[in-house]
């Protein structure tokens, strides 16, 4: 992924942050927000991309939601009893990895104000490479490995609510 701190971008101010706070609930995660300006614990990629201590998320108000997701995802493939021990880095594999990338596309609908055209667009514009070009030529040509994966994890289909609300 390329770093690039002032693509536009959908942040968490521009979402409802208690429905994000839902979201990763359902996965037993907490979303712990960081004061702005502050640096984000256990951030891989610093500035204002989201962190992993546990099974904790720390996000900003400038994170970007595709972060925030692509972090919780990270947990979310995880066995529940292996979060524990996650501090800034959580993948142990390029399957791993496709599976969280999987995931969060997946779940990017579930946040009101995102959405999977916005995640795929939002993951382009900051980065993200596929062999075939794009997040969302990826997700529906070439997912199947990350999709078996989550599948044999329990984590396909989506738990929880199908539709975003705006509680």
């Amino acid at each position: 992924m390329g770093f690039e701190a002032d693509a536009a971008v959908v942040r968490l101010r521009d979402i409802a942050i208690e429905q994000a706070r839902q979201l990763l609930g359902l996965f037993d995660l907490e979303l712990v927000l960081v004061a702005e300006n502050e640096a984000i614990p256990g951030s891989y990629w610093g500035e204002c991309e989201a962190g992993l201590i546990g099974s904790c998320v720390h996000v900003r108000a400038d994170t970007p939601v595709h972060s925030l997701l692509h972090e919780a995802c990270h947990l979310m493939v995880l066995p529940t009893d292996k979060r524990a021990a996650v501090h800034t880095d959580a993948t142990d594999s390029i399957l791993e990895e496709d599976a969280t990338c999987y995931l969060q596309l997946a779940l990017a609908d579930r946040l009101t104000g995102f959405g999977f055209e916005r995640a795929c667009a939002d993951m382009d514009a900051w980065g993200y490479s596929f062999r075939l070009g794009s997040a969302r030529v990826w997700f529906e040509q070439d997912a199947d490995d990350a999709r078996t994966f989550l599948h044999a994890r329990g984590l396909l289909p989506l738990p929880g609510p199908t539709e975003a609300s705006a509680d």
